[in-house]
């Protein structure tokens, strides 16, 4: 079976493939405070009570954008796993074709999630990941991947506001019963969930006219169901994309591992 680690700076996510099936995922929070075997110790609670094993693992390919965190998960699944972790970067063979000004800008998880979209979806897309940062990628129909935007994620904001205006509280991110709100609470979720949804689909829009083709949007991360519902813009939503562009990016590169 072959291990996915996406790490991200608020969300660990976590996959186990046999084949092309996953079979298992969870979400952890990312702790820059904990080591190695603090992960080791995790995984291996996950893992016993799914009754699996660390040997049935044969592989493991991560994706990090969090630099502290790499070194330790590397040496985890090293002791662990007894395998060396294929860590994604610009210079590995992914499908796709990268036209940044610099490569090595681009973060893991932009990568692997265009090489998943390409493999997939097979057209012209636009990406929007909504993480700590919502990003906003765009891939040609021959696999260029060609840059995109970086807003605030959704969380970021609402928590700024919640820490900035002395008044207002923290508020579940659920739609309001509507835009015009009759207390705090629903004035707030007016706020975030419609001002996201506006600009989503302000920029897709926008990217879309730049690529001057018929592009698909394909949503993905913890927030995309509750944004995509009301988008005009977003034409699928695809949980396990950044899981799958991992397993895809594997298996261009297992030989050279």
């Amino acid at each position: 079976m072959l291990l996915v680690l996406d790490i991200g700076n608020s969300n660990i996510v976590v996959g186990l493939y046999d084949g092309p099936e996953l079979i298992h995922h969870w979400r952890l929070a990312t702790d820059r405070g904990k080591t190695a075997d603090d992960y080791g110790m995790l995984m291996y609670n996950l893992f016993s009570y799914q009754g699996l094993t660390f040997q049935s693992v044969e592989a493991v390919i991560m994706s990090s954008v969090v630099p502290p965190l790499t070194v330790p998960f590397s040496r985890m699944v090293q002791r662990y796993f007894g395998e060396e972790p294929l860590i994604v970067g610009p210079e590995m063979a992914t499908g796709i074709s990268i036209k940044y000004d610099n490569p090595r800008e681009v973060g893991a998880d932009r990568i692997v999630n265009a090489a998943a979209a390409h493999e997939k979806y097979h057209g012209a897309a636009i990406i929007v990941d909504f993480g700590t940062a919502t990003t906003f990628d765009a891939i040609t129909e021959e696999g260029d991947y060609l840059g995109g935007a970086i807003a605030p994620g959704i969380g970021i904001s609402t928590e700024a506001l919640f820490q900035r205006a002395a008044k207002l509280p923290r508020v579940e991110l659920i739609k309001p019963p509507a835009v015009i709100a009759r207390n705090t609470i629903n004035s707030m979720q007016a706020g975030i969930i419609y001002g996201y949804i506006g600009l989503v689909d302000e920029i897709t829009l926008r990217m879309k006219k730049e690529l001057d083709d018929e592009a698909m949007v394909i949503a993905t991360g913890g927030l995309a169901n509750l944004i995509a519902s009301e988008s005009r813009q977003i034409d699928v939503v695809d949980a396990f994309l950044t899981l799958d562009g991992l397993r895809l990016i594997y298996r261009m590169n297992r030989r050279c591992h």
